[in-house]
């Protein structure tokens, strides 16, 4: 992770965008909006009433400061922010290289 200044404004660290509530991790699966990432993180859910486990996935669109400028393959950290549009409310805050994130998918 470089160090620089970026001149985004929606950026936690060099924007006006401040950091609250829960934060997850993930593993980027796309990254072809622009400054957007598609974060993907495996489910395991127990249904008491039916006795099973259930497995899914979920897609989360998420920030990305130009400053951190994930990848795809790259697991990372999100943290919740204020809606920045109308699917993304979540930004990316880190960038964990080689390890499996808390919630993340392997």
């Amino acid at each position: 992770m470089s160090e620089e200044k970026c001149d985004d404004n929606k950026c936690f660290k060099h924007g006006g965008v401040k950091v609250r509530g829960g934060s997850l991790g993930g593993k980027v699966v796309s990254t072809k909006g622009k400054r957007t990432v598609v974060v993907e993180r495996s489910i395991t859910d127990f249904f008491t009433k039916y006795q099973k486990w259930a497995r899914g996935t979920s897609r989360i669109a998420a920030h990305n400061p130009a400053c951190l400028n994930a990848k795809v393959n790259d697991f990372v950290v999100l943290s919740e922010t204020r809606k920045l549009s109308k699917t993304k409310a979540w930004t990316v805050v880190e960038i964990v290289q080689g390890e499996s994130v808390k919630g993340g998918s392997s």
